[in-house]
């Protein structure tokens, strides 16, 4: 993906204050969402830091059977960043088994709710559970197809370093210097590529339940929407992932930790546990916003060629019989 030069970085920050100003002027609603649907998941995702680590089966099953993989695939069995490679992997694994249910409904519903309200512009109007509930299972099909794309991009970033590591080791670069470089740039390489495809995956369900057209269709949508704006994807989705893995380590922190030392949980305990759970399903709620804020910027915008000699305007266009995404270039002057 090309990221367009002309495109100003500021222009997340714009997206992220509109973001803000939308859920505040419609505060009561949203709230309600993060309260009753959004809850729920935040809730599972809370519940799976504290039970998932300390699992007698799940987690050494899947830490066991990807050390296995490694080893068999030749990857150093020495290095610490497989080892915590693995480590994390399995525990995204574990807490993704464990939240299943919970994705697959009050996930999906809350996003369908929040895309619903801001495609009719009237966020504070009474809506019915069946005016969202009808673009549940685009939703739901294009989920399904994210974890097929999130599964392919792992799998990319372990073959090409599979390659990398195996091509060093052929040609006599099998010291620990040379390891380090390697796995150095394999956190960079195995970064970019699971960052892009989460930003995609992200954007092509608010497309699919914009457009209630899901599955692979409103992937590649989301691949053609989001060329030239790379950067300012980016921008958008690192403050939103940084506040909900600050807050999951303020549940670690607070209730996980207290439990590990022997320490009785409480009624404060638990209703501490709740309000942060319910934090994170405000960011969860602003994460929408911000990705439909996104999503319309995108749908039909201006892009200026690299030497500036004329501009074009980009639109998705699908075709009904042949069932495939193309682009539709109209040159325009400057």
């Amino acid at each position: 993906m090309e990221d367009n030069p002309r495109i100003p970085m500021e222009k997340a920050g714009k997206i992220i204050r509109r973001s803000i100003y939308i859920f505040f002027q419609n505060y009561q609603y949203f709230t309600s969402i993060a309260a009753f649907l959004a809850f729920p998941f935040s809730v599972s995702i809370m519940l799976s830091l504290a039970l998932v680590p300390s699992s007698t089966s799940l987690l050494p099953t899947i830490y066991n059977r990807l050390e296995n993989l490694f080893n068999a695939a030749g990857f150093p069995p020495s290095s610490e960043f497989f080892r915590f490679l693995n480590l994390k992997l399995s525990q995204t694994i574990s807490s993704s088994i464990f939240t299943l249910p919970f994705t697959l409904t009050f996930f999906l519903f809350s996003k369908a709710s929040v895309i619903q309200a801001l495609n009719q512009y009237k966020p504070t109007s009474p809506h019915s559970f069946s005016s969202f509930i009808s673009i549940f299972n685009p939703l739901l099909l294009t989920h399904i197809c994210n974890s097929i794309l999130i599964i392919s991009a792992n799998a990319t970033a372990f073959c090409l370093l599979f390659l990398s590591f195996n091509f060093l080791e052929g040609f006599g670069f099998s010291s620990r210097n040379s390891l380090l470089l390697l796995s150095a740039a394999g956190v960079v390489l195995y970064s970019v590529l699971l960052a892009n495809a989460l930003i995609i995956c992200n954007l092509s369900l608010v497309l699919s339940g914009t457009e209630r057209s899901g599955g692979y269709l409103a992937i590649l949508k989301a691949c053609v929407m989001i060329r030239g704006r790379t950067s300012t994807a980016l921008s958008l989705a690192l403050p939103v992932n940084l506040s909900l893995t600050g807050i999951e380590a303020l549940f670690q922190h607070r209730i996980v930790r207290a439990s590990h030392i022997g320490q009785t949980p409480t009624s404060l305990m638990a209703l501490e546990g709740m309000l942060i759970a319910y934090l994170y399903s405000i960011f969860l709620v602003l994460d929408t916003i911000a990705t439909f804020i996104f999503f319309k910027s995108c749908k039909a915008s201006s892009c200026i060629d690299q030497k500036g000699r004329y501009a074009y305007r980009v639109e998705i266009v699908e075709e009904d019989n042949a069932g495939y995404v193309s682009l539709k270039v109209s040159q325009e002057l400057p």
